[in-house]
């Protein structure tokens, strides 16, 4: 019985390879070498592995080891930071599995496992309060939260929508010495000019037909914390004026009253229009704008951050995966570039949809690009059919298209793709890859790069054409 040492399974360092499989022809995987530090975490003699099946070494492995090289062989591509977690009740590692060629005697294929210590888990740490992101500009709004967090002067946060600006404010909120006290949320553009004086400021009983009752507004209920206001240049004029007049003084009159309250808010803004424009176009008041544009936090787009995306994509799974009780495991690597090549126009709250989408649809362990084949179908025809101008909805005039095949095209397997882009089928024929092999001084990883596959797809075409080194000499 394998009995690893939990003290050292988190400290694997970042060398390969940990684990080398091999498999004769159509037959069962076996091990063929394991590494000492490996051998050592699980207490094992690595001569003594030489040999078995992987499943006897690691028979709950979650997800399989041969599922995972299946993949690599079937799609000819590596995995590079697979979840996989060896041993139940075990820390999660980070797996990079590559096609390693074919054994001397052109018989058996070659995979090689390499382990890193950092887990999932941990990357998905990466970030602050309930915000993700190893990006080089999150890292910097993360840096502006805790410096800001320290001050009284209002803040405002701008991005796009679905950027997650609330998050922002919300952490603002709990960095900040008021962090024990309200914190109140109020989306300008959701109400009418009418209902949000009374949302913000409070009514009296009998103020206007239906107020049947007195009403504390937002800024009685932040009392003593924070008061977040999303789409601010939004806000009516009227509106405007009255809240400039709040933040100067800090009192407050409720619609109806004829005394005002004193009342102690922190003030955070959001939008996703640009403030200064509208205050050259009057439609905000220049005064107000000063009063509010003291301290800054610019939230990227998702597009901008493109490393972000696995990580955000892992937590939305695991979240929508344990909220249905699904056992969805992972994101396939060509699932997570199809991802990365998307323009993402909703931003965070737009790829958090796409996820729980086809969480609920996929029954499988892992999830691949052919389970967004019909989302991806969807924004072609959307951004084919839209009418947007730069004025309108789409203020930025955003391309909305995927750079992948369309739905119709399909996901096919990468086992004969050039290039890794999936629709473009090539067959390499034997002159092909003779001249490719010749150019590249005989080295069969330079050759395929040169044909513009990927070296397992090269391998294949050589078993299909029934060539060795020799005969490609």
């Amino acid at each position: 019985m394998i009995s690893p040492d939990v003290n050292n399974s988190a400290y694997l360092p970042a060398v390969a390879p940990d684990l080398v499989l091999v498999r004769w022809g159509h037959g069962e995987w076996q091990v063929q070498g394991l590494s000492d530090r490996l051998a050592q975490w699980l207490r094992i003699d690595s001569a003594h592995a030489r040999g078995r099946p992987p499943v006897s070494l690691f028979p709950s492995a979650v997800p399989s080891l041969t599922s995972l090289v299946a993949e690599v062989l079937d799609r000819g591509q590596d995995l590079h930071g697979v979840k996989l977690r060896l041993l139940p009740n075990q820390p999660e590692f980070l797996a990079d599995i590559q096609f390693a060629g074919l054994t001397e005697d052109y018989l058996g294929q070659l995979v090689r496992v390499s382990l890193r210590g950092e887990s999932i888990a941990s990357r998905q740490a990466v970030g602050f309060r309930n915000m993700v992101g190893s990006s080089p500009a999150m890292h910097e709004v993360f840096r502006k939260i805790r410096l800001y967090a320290t001050s009284e002067a209002a803040v405002i946060i701008t991005g796009e929508t679905g950027a997650g600006k609330e998050l922002v404010a919300q952490a603002l909120h709990e960095e900040s010495s008021r962090h024990d006290k309200p914190f109140a949320a109020l989306n300008c553009a959701a109400i009418s000019e009418q209902l949000l004086e009374s949302e913000l400021f409070g009514h009296e009983r009998g103020a206007f037909t239906g107020a049947v009752r007195e009403h504390r507004g937002y800024f009685e209920r932040a009392d003593g914390g924070t008061l977040f206001l999303d789409e601010i240049g939004d806000m009516p004029p009227h509106t405007q004026t009255k809240l400039l007049r709040v933040l100067e003084d800090g009192r407050v009159q409720r619609v109806g009253g004829e005394r005002s309250r004193q009342v102690d808010v922190r003030f955070i803004g959001a939008t996703n229009v640009p403030l200064e424009q509208a205050v050259a176009e009057k439609k905000f008041r220049a005064d107000l704008y000063h009063r509010l544009a003291v301290l800054r936090i610019h939230l990227p787009a998702l597009r901008e951050r493109p490393e972000d995306i696995p990580l955000l994509a892992e937590l939305f799974l695991q979240q929508f995966s344990s909220r249905y009780n699904k056992e969805i495991k992972r994101l396939t690597s060509e699932a997570v570039r199809l991802l990365q090549s998307y323009l993402w126009p909703g931003n965070v709250r737009e790829l958090r949809n796409v996820i729980e989408r086809v969480v609920v649809e996929s029954e499988a362990e892992a999830i691949g690009a052919r389970a967004f084949s019909e989302w991806a179908g969807e924004r072609h025809q959307f951004a084919s059919s839209s009418r947007f101008t730069p004025s309108d909805e789409n203020r930025h005039n955003l391309p909305l298209a995927i750079p992948y095949p369309q739905a119709d095209q399909g996901f096919a397997s990468q086992s004969s793709t050039s290039c890794g882009v999936p629709g473009q089928r090539i067959e390499l024929s034997e002159e092909s890859i003779r001249q490719a092999y010749q150019k590249a001084n005989q080295n069969l990883s330079a050759a395929a790069r040169s044909l513009g596959v990927h070296r397992a797809t090269l391998y294949r075409h050589l078993q299909r054409l029934n060539l060795t080194r020799d005969d490609l000499s």
